[in-house]
């Protein structure tokens, strides 16, 4: 067994204890068994292997991208993978999980001001690209991020549920994961002639810092972004996705990152307002990623 075997397939998992209405199934898939720990480990392997594929890339290429994260933790896992060197470049503020693990294979980190964000951090890679330093996958661009859900992620849920699920809900940061689900469970639904699966999506209340979800400037919404299979969008404070994300450790002995939290805050809410429901969401990433940000505390 080879390592990329190791991603996707992730469980999906019944919350047992905190969700309050027992008409509904609340559903939550742990992308932080993959490999490099998050839901980025898909789109980083396809994106690069697809790249191989096309010749586009080949071992011993530099690759460069703009990360607030997980995409480039999971990046540099797949580069150490295939002999690539990686180059990242992040906001000042990610936690310090998330630099020590790319350090640990083998990236080269380069921080912007945390006032640019990663909207600075995107020009600054594209700068490099032009001036020769390097290959851009562009992760916000880049048709082989949302495949790897639409190929891996939609088909799980929908082979666990056996078809049955009813609402899927997803943060929004590359929108690699909703874009790619929601146009598997469209087709899924076109071609069984069964009901849609209701796709709901999550970003940030204006000025809520929560890591992984953005709500972009008009200027920088990912291009990948698909909003026709996007039947709902809900605004989301940081306090109630901490909240939710402690309680599920707690509770349900699932420790897991703030997007995570998010997406299960919503997710409870959703199923006190249904009857007869099935309810799956993402959880992105392990919570001892965030230790150091005293999340838990």
């Amino acid at each position: 067994m080879h390592l990329e075997n190791a991603i996707g397939n992730t469980p999906l998992i019944e919350l047992g204890r905190i969700n309050s209405n027992p008409d509904n199934r609340v559903l939550v898939k742990l992308e932080g068994n993959n490999p490099a720990g998050s839901v980025k480990d898909r789109p980083a392997y396809n994106m690069i292997v697809s790249a191989e594929r096309r010749g586009e890339i080949s071992p011993g290429d530099t690759l460069i991208e703009a990360t607030s994260g997980n995409t480039g933790i999971a990046l540099a896992m797949v580069a150490a993978m295939r002999g690539y060197k990686m180059i990242l470049v992040m906001p000042e503020n990610s936690t310090a999980e998330r630099k020590q693990s790319m350090l640990a294979y083998g990236a080269e980190l380069i921080l912007v001001n945390q006032d640019d964000g990663i909207e600075g951090a995107r020009d600054l890679v594209q700068s490099m690209q032009r001036q020769g330093k390097g290959k851009v996958l562009n992760q916000y661009a880049n048709q082989d991020n949302w495949r790897a859900h639409y190929m891996g992620t939609g088909p799980e849920i929908w082979r666990d549920t056996k078809g049955e699920v009813t609402h899927f809900i997803s943060a929004m940061g590359t929108t690699g994961t909703i874009t790619g689900c929601g146009k598997f469970f469209y087709d899924k639904a076109r071609e069984s002639r069964q009901p849609k699966v209701e796709v709901i999506g999550l970003r940030p209340l204006d000025k809520a810092q929560i890591p992984g979800i953005r709500r972009w400037p008009a200027a920088y919404v990912p291009d990948i972004f698909d909003p026709g299979v996007v039947d709902k969008t809900i605004d989301i404070s940081e306090e109630d996705a901490l909240a939710a994300m402690r309680e599920m450790a707690q509770r349900e002995g699932i420790c897991a990152g703030v997007s995570s939290g998010g997406n299960v805050h919503v997710a409870l809410t959703l199923s006190r307002q249904l009857q007869g429901a099935t309810i799956v969401t993402i959880l992105c990433d392990r919570g001892d990623r965030y230790l150091s940000e005293n999340v838990f505390a």
